[in-house]
C-alpha cells in the first residue's frame, strides 16, 4: 500500500474534530504553547539585553565607588581608553511647600549620556540641565504637588522643574531607588550641601571605548593598577545582572514548567492514543483480514496520529505566539521587552519538535503492538489481552534519549534540565513500580467477603486491568496539584516573613554624626515616645581575608565561594561598643565600651563559615581608599527578618571611627500623633538627610513579590492543566475498556447504585495510596524550586497543602462517577456483540 492510499484512507476514518485525539491535542497544545511562548519571550529579552548593553549601561564599561569621587590618576587612567561621563547618585528629600518625597537623585555631566538618548515627554532630547533646573521624573512631580515651571528645594537648593522625564537611557541599569528620578547638573550636590565628607553617595563614571577593545580586559587591568580602589564593575555584556539574573532564573522555572507539561503531556499522549486505537481494535482487524500488512497499519494510523499532533503542535505555537505580547506588556518598565508581536523561529522550532518527538514516542507504543500481532490476537485482545512488545519499548527508550539530547543541547543551564528530566525519568519509574505492586498486592489480598469491594479489588489486578496506566496519571495530577500549591503558599510566606508587618515608621540616612542629638530633639518634639536607633554607617570592601600573614586576597580568587556575596563590592559596615540589637554571639566574646587595643572586628556566622574564617584570622578592608585590617574578635546570628541596621562586619570604635561618615537611624512612633510634621520637621532641620517612610518600601517589595508569585502561579498552571487534562483522559480511556465489564456485571443482576460503589472503590483505594505519593513528589519538587531556583526560604502552609490535595482527590473521584454514568446506558447486546 502506498502512502497516498495509506492517507485516502487514514482522512476517511479521522473525524473532522478529530474525535478520539483530543486528549493528544490537548496535551500538545499545552506544552507546545508553553515552551513556544517561553522561548520567545525568554530570547526576545536576551537579545535586547545584548544588543543595547551600550544603551542600558549608558557605555562600555562602568566604574563605581562609595562616599568619594574618583581622584585624577583615576580619571586620567579611564580617559586612556575613550570618553568618560561621570556623575553621582544618592537618596534625597525633595519639598514643595507642605509636600516631600525621597527621591534618587541623579547629577550627570555634560557628556551624558555616551550611548542612547535622554528624552523629555514635551518631544525634546536633552543632556544635563542647567545649574538651577533639574528633569523630573512623572512620580516626583506627582508626589511634590508641582507642575512644570514651578520651584522644590533639594538640600540648600530651589531647582525649577524643567521638564518631565519620557526615556532615560540607563535607568534599568541603576537599580532600586527608594523614590522617582529626578536629573540635576554634575556640581549640584556639592552645592546642596548633599556630599560633604561621609555622606552615604556613589560616584558612578562610564566610559565609551575608542577604538572598541574587550570590556572584561579593561576592567583586568584597571584592577591590577588599582588593586584597593574599591572599584565595582560594570560592562556592556551585564549592563543590567539583576535583570540579567531575573530573566535567567524565570527562564529556566519556565522551561521546567514545560518540560514539565510535555512530560505529563506524553503520558496523556499514550494513555489518549491506546484508547483511541481500541475503538478502532475491530477496524484493524478487519483491515488486516482483508490483506493489510503490519507496515500498512503503521502507516494509516502513523498519518491519523501524525496529522492530529501536527495541528496540536501549530495551534500550541500560535497560541504561544499571541500571548506573548500580554507577558510583554505585563513586564514593560521593568524589563527590556518588545510590546508587540515577537517572533523568534529557533524557539518555536524547538517548542514544535519537543511537541512532535513526545507525541512520536508516546504514540509509538500503542501503533507498534498494533502493527505486530495478527488479527485473532485483535479480536481477542479484550478478553486474552495483548503481549507486550520488545520492539516498542526500545523505540521508547530511544526517542525518550532523543527528548533529552535535545533539552540538554538546547538548554541554558544543561545542569538543571539534565537534573529535572532525570527526576521526571524517576517518577515515572517509581510510579510505575508502584503501579506493579499495587495489582501484586491487590491480587494477594484475601478476597473481601463484601461483594463490591471484592469486585472492586479485582479490578485492580484482572487482565487488562488499567491499574498501571491510572497510576502513573494520578500520580502526576495529584502532585502537580501540591506542586502548584506547595510553591504559592511558600512564595506568600516569604512575603510574610521577609516584608515583616511590624517595622520602624521610617528610615533616615546621612544624620550628621556633630548633630545626632538635634536630631533626637526634633523627633521628641513631635513624639516624646518615640524611639529612635541610630548607628554609624560607612561603606567598604573587603580586599583579603584569613591568618595574619596567609591572607587570601579577594582580587585572586578565581570565584568568589558559594554564599560569600559580601566579598563583591563594598558593603556596609559600622562600628559599635555593645552587641546590635537583635544579634546573638555563638563564638568569641565582645569588646568592651572602653577598648583601646588591636582593631576587632565581629562577622556573620554565615558568611564566615562561607569563607572558612575563623577566631584570630583577620580582615583587610578598603575604606575610602585606605587599607584597614582588624583581627576577628567574635561570630554572630543576625537577625536577617527584622527592619532594624544589620551588618555582616562590626568593627569596635578604634578600628573606623576616625574616618569620615554620618548617623543612619530608625524612628519608631508611639503615638497617634500625624506623620507630616515630623517629616516637615526632619527636612527643613537636616535638608541633607534623606527620610524614607519605611511603610511605602514595604508595599514596593510586597508588590514584588506579588508579582514573582502571580507569575510563578500563571507558569505552573499550565503543568496543573495537563495534568488535569491527563487525569481526565485517563479516567475516559479506563471508562472505555470497562464497557463490556459493566455490562456483565448489569446482565448479572448488579444494580447501577452497586456499579457506581465498585468505581467509587476502586478509584478510591487508588486515590488514598497516591495521596501520600504526590505529597512527597511535589512538596520535593516545590521545595527544589524554591530553594534551589529561586533561593527562597522554605516556608509552605501544609493546611493549604492538604486542602489542595483533599480538592485533587475530590476532582478525581467526581470525575470517575461521572465519567461512570454512561457505562449505564451502554446496551448489553451491542456490547456483547462487539467480542
Amino acid at each position: 500500500m502506498s502512502w497516498s492510499t495509506a492517507w485516502a484512507i487514514a482522512r476517511r476514518d479521522l473525524n473532522a474534530r478529530f474525535k478520539g485525539l483530543r486528549l493528544l491535542l490537548v496535551c500538545l497544545f499545552l506544552g507546545t504553547g508553553a515552551l513556544a511562548a517561553i522561548g520567545t519571550l525568554t530570547a526576545a529579552i536576551e537579545r535586547e539585553i545584548s544588543s543595547r548593553g551600550q544603551d542600558l549601561l549608558g557605555g562600555d564599561l562602568e566604574i563605581e565607588v562609595w562616599q568619594r569621587d574618583l581622584n585624577a590618576d583615576e580619571k586620567a587612567a579611564l580617559s586612556r581608553y575613550g570618553e568618560i561621563s561621570g556623575g553621582t547618585r544618592l537618596q534625597a528629600m525633595a519639598s514643595a511647600g507642605e509636600n516631600a518625597a525621597p527621591v534618587g537623585l541623579k547629577a550627570i555631566d555634560g557628556a551624558y549620556p555616551l550611548y542612547g538618548a535622554l528624552t523629555l515627554k514635551d518631544g525634546r532630547e536633552v543632556g544635563a540641565p542647567k545649574a538651577d533646573e533639574a528633569w523630573l521624573d512623572q512620580g516626583a512631580i506627582d508626589r511634590l504637588g508641582i507642575e512644570i515651571g514651578d520651584s522644590f528645594r533639594i538640600g540648600s537648593q530651589q531647582l525649577r522643574a524643567a521638564g518631565v522625564i519620557a526615556t532615560e537611557p540607563d535607568k534599568l541599569s541603576e537599580g532600586f531607588s527608594l523614590g522617582p528620578t529626578v536629573l540635576v547638573a554634575q556640581d549640584f550636590p556639592q552645592a546642596a550641601g548633599l556630599v560633604a565628607p561621609g555622606s552615604m553617595y556613589q560616584s558612578k563614571y562610564r566610559v565609551a571605548f575608542t577604538p572598541q577593545r574587550d570590556p572584561e580586559a579593561v576592567q583586568e587591568l584597571l584592577s591590577e593598577e588599582f588593586p584597593n580602589a574599591g572599584f565595582d564593575f560594570r560592562t556592556r555584556d551585564r549592563a543590567s545582572p539583576g535583570a540579567d539574573r531575573f530573566v535567567g532564573r524565570m527562564g529556566e522555572f519556565l522551561t521546567l514548567v514545560g518540560l514539565a507539561a510535555l512530560v505529563i503531556a506524553g503520558i496523556g499522549i499514550g494513555g489518549g492514543v491506546a484508547s483511541y486505537l481500541e475503538a478502532r481494535r475491530t477496524s484493524i482487524a478487519t483491515l488486516k483480514v482483508l490483506g493489510a500488512t503490519s507496515r500498512d497499519i503503521a502507516r494509516i494510523y502513523g498519518l491519523q496520529i501524525g496529522a492530529a499532533a501536527l495541528a496540536g503542535s501549530v495551534l500550541g505555537i500560535v497560541a504561544g505566539v499571541l500571548v506573548t505580547p500580554l507577558l510583554g506588556m505585563a513586564l514593560d518598565g521593568l524589563l527590556p521587552v518588545e510590546t508587540g508581536f515577537v517572533f523568534e523561529p529557533s524557539a518555536l522550532l524547538l517548542a514544535a519538535g519537543y511537541g512532535l518527538l513526545v507525541a512520536l514516542v508516546f504514540a509509538a507504543t500503542p501503533i507498534l503492538r498494533a502493527r505486530r500481532f495478527p488479527a485473532m490476537a485483535l479480536m481477542r485482545a479484550r478478553v486474552v489481552p495483548l503481549a507486550r512488545d520488545r520492539q516498542a519499548l526500545m523505540w521508547v527508550i530511544g526517542g525518550l534519549l532523543g527528548i533529552v539530547a535535545l533539552a540538554l543541547l538546547t538548554a541554558r543551564n544543561p545542569l538543571l534540565s539534565g537534573g529535572f528530566l532525570a527526576g521526571a525519568a524517576v517518577m515515572l519509574l517509581l510510579l510505575a513500580l508502584l503501579g506493579w505492586g499495587i495489582r501484586k498486592a491487590a491480587g494477594a489480598l484475601p478476597s473481601p467477603r463484601n461483594p463490591l469491594v471484592r469486585n472492586a479489588l479485582a479490578n485492580l489486578h484482572r487482565p487488562g486491568a488499567s491499574t498501571g496506566a491510572l497510576v502513573t496519571a494520578l500520580g502526576f495530577g495529584l502532585s502537580a496539584f501540591v506542586l502548584l500549591a506547595a510553591i504559592q503558599t511558600s512564595i506568600a510566606g516569604n512575603i510574610d516573613s521577609r516584608v515583616p508587618r511590624e517595622a520602624p515608621d521610617y528610615f533616615v540616612l546621612d544624620v550628621p554624626r556633630d548633630r545626632l542629638t538635634e536630631f533626637e530633639a526634633v523627633v521628641a518634639e513631635q513624639d516624646k515616645d518615640a524611639f529612635v536607633r541610630a548607628v554609624p554607617a560607612l561603606r567598604g570592601a573587603i580586599l583579603a581575608y584569613g591568618p595574619e600573614g596567609k591572607q587570601t586576597r579577594v582580587a585572586d580568587l578565581e570565584e568568589i565561594p558559594e554564599d560569600a556575596w559580601p566579598l563583591r563590592g563594598e558593603r556596609g559596615l559600622t562600628y559599635s561598643a555593645e552587641v546590635p540589637l537583635g544579634n546573638t554571639i555563638l563564638e568569641g566574646e565582645w569588646w568592651s565600651a572602653d577598648y583601646d587595643g588591636e582593631p576587632l572586628v565581629s562577622v556573620d556566622e554565615e558568611f564566615a563559615r562561607a569563607i572558612d574564617l575563623k577566631i584570630g584570622d583577620t580582615l583587610t578592608i578598603g575604606l575610602l581608599g585606605v587599607e584597614r585590617t582588624a583581627k576577628v574578635a567574635n561570630f554572630r546570628r543576625i537577625d536577617w527578618e527584622s527592619m532594624g541596621f544589620n551588618y555582616v562586619l562590626v568593627f569596635s570604635p578604634n578600628a573606623i571611627s576616625d574616618a569620615p561618615h554620618n548617623f543612619a537611624a530608625t524612628i519608631d512612633l508611639k503615638g497617634d500623633q500625624p506623620t507630616g510634621p515630623l517629616l516637615r520637621g526632619l527636612v527643613n532641620t537636616f535638608p541633607s538627610s534623606s527620610v524614607i517612610e519605611v511603610g511605602d518600601v514595604l508595599q514596593q517589595a510586597r508588590t514584588i513579590l506579588g508579582q514573582v508569585g502571580l507569575a510563578t502561579f500563571a507558569a505552573a498552571s499550565v503543568a496543573v492543566l495537563a495534568g488535569l487534562a491527563v487525569l481526565i483522559g485517563a479516567i475516559a480511556a479506563a471508562r472505555a475498556a470497562r464497557t463490556y465489564d459493566t455490562v456483565v456485571f448489569r446482565v448479572l443482576g448488579a444494580s447501577r447504585r452497586q456499579v457506581l460503589a465498585m468505581q467509587l472503590a476502586e478509584y478510591g483505594l487508588l486515590a488514598l495510596v497516591l495521596a501520600g505519593v504526590a505529597l512527597g513528589l511535589g512538596t520535593g519538587l516545590g521545595w527544589l524550586v524554591i530553594t534551589q531556583l529561586f533561593e527562597f526560604d522554605w516556608l509552605p502552609d501544609w493546611g493549604a497543602i492538604l486542602g489542595v490535595l483533599g480538592l485533587g482527590l475530590a476532582f478525581v473521584l467526581t470525575f470517575a462517577l461521572a465519567g461512570s454514568l454512561p457505562l449505564l446506558r451502554a446496551k448489553p447486546a451491542q456490547a456483547l456483540r462487539e467480542l
